[in-house]
């Protein structure tokens, strides 16, 4: 079918519900899908929903209410003791295996049957499990796009670990996805990836399809920032602390450095805010020095009101969407090289790197003791992401990925032009 310049008719499969924008996953998502509606495509979403998360959060914004074809299915992705024992005899891991419903299938097959679509965008690795099915019954472009490249995250943690058995586990699962994530590779027709390091990974596995470096983009006019309402000097983390990564970087800053901040080296309050923060997190609460605050009413708020923001990731991968919202606050921050991999940063004018205790104690002492170079870090940050993550040029050059994909099928469709 010859399609106008109008639009593109586009679904999205996402293995959680990207409302409300509460984490750098569901960020991306949702801005992804608010660009393409406001650039005049033809958007559906189709997501699983985890049981645990609360029912409200299926709910999409309001302004997306009535634009989108939206699906939301729940999903029970507990791990339990029984499970992880007996993927021990399997070839695949738990952690990608526990997104397969077969109910779920269903539902896409119906959705598949009823639309004509010319791309198909699979968000991360566990939506993969359904590239089968929607092969079978669709003739869409099927798009990756590559969050983070999955195994590097449980390699990475494995290093991390000085337990034998601990580190041995970390590695088996991280050979399983790896050949998992190899496999499905090579079987999309195009991969989006946010950073050079994950294109250079992808491009070491042999892969073949078109691969596009599309960064982390934010609607900018979202991150306003309110100096008179910041508070100097002032530490503070927020993230989501049911990711391993983000809970392990944390863990080891606070052992690292809680003697720092209450003993009087480090004079300077620490606040520590994210989902699903666990409980043993409080006993590292020290009143007037160290704060877990769990949960905010109001990410943008809680950024606004403290000063430096640190990111002490020691695994992981892709880019850290949480990184790019402080730059956009013009937060000054401290991160490790692998944190901050993917952006284009300068180290010393846009951010600082600090891979270890000495690291991050000078960065940190330097920054509390000079407002005037921590208030200048963070407009070279705003500057940094207004050149390299708005969402209206990151969008655009989806949309022309999109359409380079459609014509290396249908020569038909050669007239379209970027909306």
């Amino acid at each position: 079918m010859v399609k106008t310049e109008k639009q593109l008719k586009i679904l999205i499969l996402s293995h959680r519900v990207p409302f409300p924008q509460n984490g750098g996953y569901a960020i991306v998502v949702a801005n992804t899908i608010k660009g393409l509606v406001n650039t005049g495509h033809d958007v559906s979403l189709v997501a699983l929903n985890a049981k645990r998360k609360s029912r409200d959060s299926r709910l999409p914004d309001e302004d997306l209410m009535g634009k989108i074809n939206y699906r939301a299915y729940d999903i029970d992705i507990t791990v339990t003791v029984f499970g992880v024992a007996a993927n021990l005899f399997s070839k695949t891991s738990f952690n990608v295996d526990r997104y397969y419903d077969p109910e779920f299938e269903k539902l896409l097959i119906r959705e598949l049957r009823n639309n004509d679509y010319d791309i198909i965008q699979f968000e991360g690795l566990y939506v993969s499990l359904y590239l089968p099915a929607v092969r079978k019954y669709s003739k869409a472009k099927m798009v990756y796009r590559a969050h983070n490249i999955e195994n590097q995250i449980w390699e990475r943690l494995s290093q991390q670990k000085v337990d034998p058995f601990k580190k041995s586990y970390l590695r088996m699962h991280a050979r399983r996805i790896k050949n998992y994530e190899q496999q499905q590779l090579n079987k999309f027709d195009a991969i989006a990836v946010f950073t050079k390091q994950d294109k250079l990974t992808i491009l070491e596995y042999g892969v073949k399809a078109p691969i596009e470096i599309l960064p982390v983009g934010l609607r900018l006019e979202k991150y306003v920032a309110d100096v008179s309402k910041t508070e100097f000097p002032s530490l503070f983390f927020l993230g989501s602390l049911d990711w391993l990564p983000n809970r392990e970087g944390m863990e080891w800053f606070l052992d690292t450095f809680i003697k720092d901040i209450t003993e009087g080296d480090l004079p300077v309050k620490l606040y520590v805010a994210g989902n699903d923060i666990p409980e043993r997190f409080d006993d590292y609460e020290a009143l007037g020095k160290i704060y877990i605050q769990g949960e905010v009413d109001n990410a943008l708020e809680f950024v606004n009101s403290k000063s430096i923001m640190i990111v002490p990731l020691l695994s992981g991968g892709g880019m850290r969407v949480k990184i790019v919202e402080g730059m956009a606050m013009q937060k000054c921050i401290i991160s490790t090289s692998l944190g901050a991999e993917g952006i284009n940063f300068t180290n010393g004018h846009d951010i600082l790197i600090a891979n270890d205790h000495d690291g991050f104690f000078g960065a940190i002492k330097r920054c509390i003791t000079d407002e005037d170079f921590c208030m200048q870090l963070g407009k070279n940050a705003r500057l940094l992401a207004e050149k390299e993550h708005d969402i209206n040029v990151v969008i655009k050059n989806l949309v022309k990925f999109y359409e380079a994909c459609c014509k290396n099928e249908d020569q038909s469709v050669v007239n379209k032009t970027i909306v």
